[in-house]
């Protein structure tokens, strides 16, 4: 009986054997394994920053063989830029090889040739470039932009030695703001080589076996990118305030609530990006002035308001002058940007014109008394003439009569001309 037992628990031991060890083993084994292509195909901001950090950290890349950013971006905030750079430096610190495709006809350009250099391994597809890479440190001093450009500059060569392309290749970039296209950079060894399309890259990389995880924006980082735009951010706050100023003459509340959400939204924006302090003061001067507008009600505290406020939108985006340390690459103010400016301006001068006459028209009308009604517009419920009919002013029924005996028929736009008690005496509107 005992005999009995020790075979079969021999024979259960042998059989999980069997079942088990095999099954561990195949999960080893590299085929478990994956690519994870990260598409970076819009600006370098705290937005892309977000899902490249995400995306690389370790418990995102524990089954990763190799990670591939499929790049083509205008560069952007150099802060998310060392961002990313640190996130590739501590990926490639755990073995696992990072490579920059840069897609045809697209760009590794200013923040994100850096991004580029920091990888194992660049490819170039055909049309592609890379650079340039001249730091831009907006309303900063020559001090200041040499300071930056002098750090960017020691990045990018350093960043280039250590993975055996030619420095002095990359560190024109920076100080000639150079760009070299797919043929150039092959040629003096800046990338390690061209791939006519991604399938391409993948053969002479050697990833063509392993199966392929794509991480594409979030929500959430196309909403940080959103509202890491200073210019975006500016605009939403000037505009809210704008809103809450019509609304103290409609009286609407939803353009307030409309205000106040756009307010909020800026000040997040701002927060996120480490705005400078110098242009909220003028966004909150340019504010004060525009609310000022309720008061003289003749314009030009309004556009005051809003030439004070462009000029806070602008120094928004001083890295000097903010937390931000690095400045941009390429540059935030652009021609896009000024004519979105001139646009604000333009329309926030047709709105104080409207408000000058929507204020002198209020002032010039009665609000007490039965004279209050005089010179109302409203609309023949039936027919109105000798015999007494009704009209709506504002919502109100009212019993009237022709002023002159006029026969005025169902739905005519009319005018009250005097008052008697609760009957009002009306005229045919004047087209």
């Amino acid at each position: 009986m005992k005999i009995s037992r020790i075979v079969l628990s021999l024979v259960i031991l042998s059989v999980f054997i069997i079942l088990v060890v095999p099954a561990h083993s195949a999960a080893q084994q590299p085929s478990s394994k994956n690519v994870m292509i990260i598409n970076l195909d819009e600006e370098i901001d705290p937005g892309s920053a977000s899902m490249i950090s995400q995306a690389l950290s370790p418990s995102n890349t524990a089954n990763t063989a190799a990670v591939v950013i499929s790049m083509n971006t205008p560069g952007g905030i150099l802060d998310n830029m060392i961002q990313m750079v640190d996130a590739i430096n501590a990926t490639e610190a755990r073995g696992i090889p990072v490579y920059t495709y840069i897609v045809p006809d697209g760009m590794g350009a200013s923040a994100g040739s850096y991004v580029a250099m920091a990888s194992t391994g660049i490819y170039m597809g055909p049309g592609s470039f890379i650079g340039p890479s001249t730091p831009i440190v907006v309303g900063g001093t020559a001090l200041e932009q040499n300071h930056t450009e002098a750090a960017m500059f020691s990045l990018m060569q350093s960043m280039a030695y250590a993975h055996h392309r030619n420095a002095t290749a990359a560190g024109i970039m920076v100080s000639q703001n150079y760009a070299y296209n797919y043929t150039s950079a092959i040629a003096v060894n800046l990338v390690n080589g061209y791939a006519a399309n991604m399938t391409a890259f993948f053969q002479d990389a050697g990833l063509a076996s392993y199966p392929q995880t794509i991480v594409n924006p979030s929500v959430y980082d196309n909403f940080l990118s959103f509202l890491s735009n200073t210019y975006v951010d500016g605009i939403l706050i000037l505009v809210g305030v704008i809103a809450i100023l019509l609304d103290l003459y409609h009286g609407t509340v939803l353009l307030s609530v409309a205000g106040v959400v756009m307010i909020a939204l800026g000040l997040i924006g701002a927060e996120i990006v480490g705005a400078s302090l110098v242009g909220l003061i003028f966004l909150l001067l340019g504010a004060v002035l525009i609310i000022l507008e309720f008061k003289t009600g003749h314009g030009i505290a309004l556009m005051a308001g809003v030439l004070v406020g462009i000029l806070g939108v602008f120094m928004l985006a001083s890295p000097y002058l903010a937390a931000n340390q690095y400045g941009y690459s390429p540059s935030p103010v652009n021609d896009s940007s000024i004519i979105a400016a001139l646009i604000v301006i333009f329309l926030a001068l047709v709105l104080a014109l409207y408000l000058r006459k929507l204020i002198k028209s209020m002032k010039s009308r009665k609000f007490t008394g039965s004279e209050a009604l005089i010179g109302s517009s409203g609309i023949t419920k039936d027919t109105v003439g000798k015999e007494e009919g009704t009209i709506s002013v504002d919502g109100v029924m009212w019993r009237a009569e022709s002023v002159d005996g006029e026969e005025i028929p169902k739905g005519s736009e009319v005018v009250v001309v005097r008052r008697d008690g609760l009957k009002v005496y009306v005229e045919r509107a004047k087209k």
